[in-house]
């Protein structure tokens, strides 16, 4: 199939560094004999070292970049975000490590909150691989919150042992890699990428190429699928041609921060659904979607490094991830019960009606926030825990824990 009509076909600087990302992929294509799974062309996509789209220099986040995160639209989101953060800094006595802070924005906004809130952590970890990120994480930090830089520090890995306090991560599981199957009549198969002189073999190879689109490419190709998807998808009866993803990456990073947890939670905000409805009928062509220039489409394997490749988050998965390596189940539930939970009516309630512009951002971030057919349902928090007893703000007016 050719490229949707309405993306932007990319610029000289973006096709030269989008085609050195593809002839490794190539290279690495063909040594394994014709064809690598999909989560490994994924990884090598978004974090390929200098030309990934996670770890090269073109600006993602914003209105300027591929796609709005919530913290981008404003700082409604930290205020409330720095509730729960500080009820669990006050109990730990501890610290916050944010998992992939994209722009710095969220890290500026929390720690102002939380020095309202009078509970500044003594380090806020930012764990960032992307150098250009890094770069532009403390341009906002020194822009935004200049008198709290010097309790930020970078990491390159994460903590081995001992750390207490909040691990947060927001829209960080869903560009983690991911393995792809389909149903077939002869049983599962796992969904591989290889390459291809002629991706339009249905004839529009003249419509591709006068959109400036090359006519060879990266295709799918399948294999049987390994035993640990097998083991997964066994129980569920899915239908002939389904296909979907899972995404063990993201369920081992669970893994990870529990080895590292000694007291405190594990916050996580993305999109996503409780396995039932992860894996449900209607969803049969699976939840893959990637994001260019404020474009949302389904297809992966064009502009590689250029766009962002996202899945949805299984979060019956990721609980029990966390439950398995001996963290507790905290909470569960949507983005707008989250945040009604954590002071928005509150912070509607104190802002002045009569400065109009101030009222109408405001609003209007509430809605983005909270909307069903915005983020508000599709958008998903859970908090798995280690020397946590009390309830964590966030959870208490609306915990959807027997879902997973």
């Amino acid at each position: 199939m050719p490229p949707p009509n309405d993306l932007p076909v990319p610029g000289t600087d973006e096709q030269s560094v989008s085609a050195a990302l593809t002839e490794r992929l190539r290279d690495e294509i063909e040594a394994s004999g014709g064809a690598i799974d999909f989560a490994r062309f994924m990884e090598r996509a978004l974090y390929e070292p200098g030309l990934g789209y996670y770890s090269g220099g073109r600006r993602k986040f914003g209105a300027a970049g591929d796609f709005v995160t919530a913290p981008e639209m404003g700082s409604l989101f930290a205020d409330c975000l720095a509730r729960p953060c500080a009820q669990i800094l006050q109990a730990t006595n501890g610290d916050i490590l944010e998992a992939g802070a994209g722009s710095g924005v969220l890290a500026a906004d929390l720690l102002l909150a939380l020095e309202k809130l009078g509970t500044l952590p003594a380090n806020y970890f930012i764990l960032e691989l992307s150098a250009e990120l890094r770069a532009r994480q403390r341009e906002t930090l020194g822009r935004k919150a200049p008198h709290l830089v010097a309790r930020v520090r970078w990491l390159d890995a994460l903590p081995a042992k001992g750390f207490r306090g909040v691990a947060l991560g927001n829209e960080l599981l869903d560009a983690m890699p991911v393995e792809r199957f389909r149903m077939t009549a002869w049983g599962l198969k796992q969904l591989q990428v290889g390459w291809t002189n002629n991706r339009f073999a249905d004839g529009n190879e003249a419509r591709a190429a006068g959109q400036g689109w090359p006519v060879c490419g990266f295709v799918w190709h399948e294999r049987t699928a390994d035993r640990t998807v097998q083991e997964r998808m066994g129980p569920i009866c899915l239908p002939e041609g389904y296909i979907s993803e899972i995404g063990f990456q993201a369920e081992a990073w669970v893994h990870s921060i529990a080895d590292m947890l000694e007291q405190g939670v594990l916050l996580l905000i993305d999109y996503g659904f409780p396995r039932a409805e992860f894996y449900h009928a209607q969803r049969r062509a699976g939840t893959l979607m990637c994001h260019y220039r404020q474009r949302a489409h389904d297809d992966p394997l064009i502009l590689v490094g250029l766009q962002d490749i996202t899945a949805h988050v299984d979060f019956s998965a990721i609980a029990h991830a966390g439950q398995e390596a001996g963290l507790d189940l905290l909470g569960y539930t949507s983005q707008a019960a989250f945040l009604l939970d954590n002071g928005l009516e509150e912070i509607i309630a104190a802002s002045d009606p009569n400065d109009v512009r101030a009222h109408l951002a405001l609003t209007s971030q509430i809605k983005k926030l909270t909307l069903p057919h915005e983020m508000g349902e599709l958008f998903k928090v859970i908090a798995l825990a280690r020397g946590i007893g009390a309830p964590l703000a966030g959870f208490r007016q609306q915990d959807r824990r027997a879902r997973l």
